[in-house]
């Protein structure tokens, strides 16, 4: 299980802080752990599209470094985020950009992110809104709301019946309330992951639990 903890404001404005903007650098960073995250498992490509602000500056605000990083499990303040792409390089993971200077995209700081390898993809869009806070828009195609500022626990499982009751209970027996959920799934009988926002930062006894339940590939929890 991998736990991330978000930090303030206050936390990610630092000595190893790279480029002029939180929104660029900080957010970007925490976007990409999102990713990573959720993929649980090592890329062999990742395809970023940008759009707007970050496809205009991405490089010389170092949003290209950040987003890297997140890729490659970094937090926002490690000093190893300067390197990140040539990190990439060295374990042999193919990074592509693909820019969308002209687009339509609803925030000016959004990036796509398409991370793959021989056993699976995912696609995952996240917007950066400024003071290293993110939002996720879209999960493999689905249309998603999640702030990620508040206490949310993601699940990758296999789509079989019962896995929903299954982490609803657990959750149930420790008294956390679940404020908004999110299912979806690569195709019947296969990868499906849950996406649960809920009311409690006191989550790790129920999440440890919820690691027990069979046929369930990953928990991440985001405090």
């Amino acid at each position: 299980m991998n736990s991330l903890k978000f930090q303030s404001v206050f936390d990610i404005i630092g000595p190893v802080m790279i480029g002029p903007s939180s929104s660029h650098t900080a957010g970007a960073v925490r976007i990409g752990k999102i990713v990573s995250s959720i993929f649980d498992d090592k890329p062999t490509e990742v395809e970023f599209q940008l759009f707007n602000s970050f496809a205009k500056t991405y490089r010389g605000h170092g949003t290209d470094l950040a987003l890297v990083a997140g890729i490659l499990g970094m937090n926002t303040d490690d000093s190893e985020i300067p390197n990140s792409l040539e990190i990439a390089h060295q374990r042999g993971i193919k990074i592509i950009w693909t820019i969308q200077k002209d687009s339509n995209a609803p925030h000016p700081n959004t990036a796509k992110i398409t991370i793959k390898n021989d056993r699976k993809m995912i696609s995952v869009t996240g917007i950066s809104i400024g003071g290293g806070n993110i939002q996720v828009t879209e999960l493999n195609g689905f249309s998603v709301s999640l702030s990620m500022n508040t206490p949310t626990i993601i699940i990758v499982h296999q789509d079989i019946p019962g896995m929903i009751a299954h982490v609803t209970e657990a959750l149930s027996r420790y008294h956390i309330n679940i404020a908004q959920m999110n299912v979806t799934r690569e195709k019947a009988g296969e990868k499906a992951i849950m996406i649960i926002e809920v009311d409690s930062r006191s989550c790790d006894q129920a999440v440890e639990e919820i690691c027990k339940i069979p046929h369930l590939h990953n928990v991440n929890f985001f405090k």
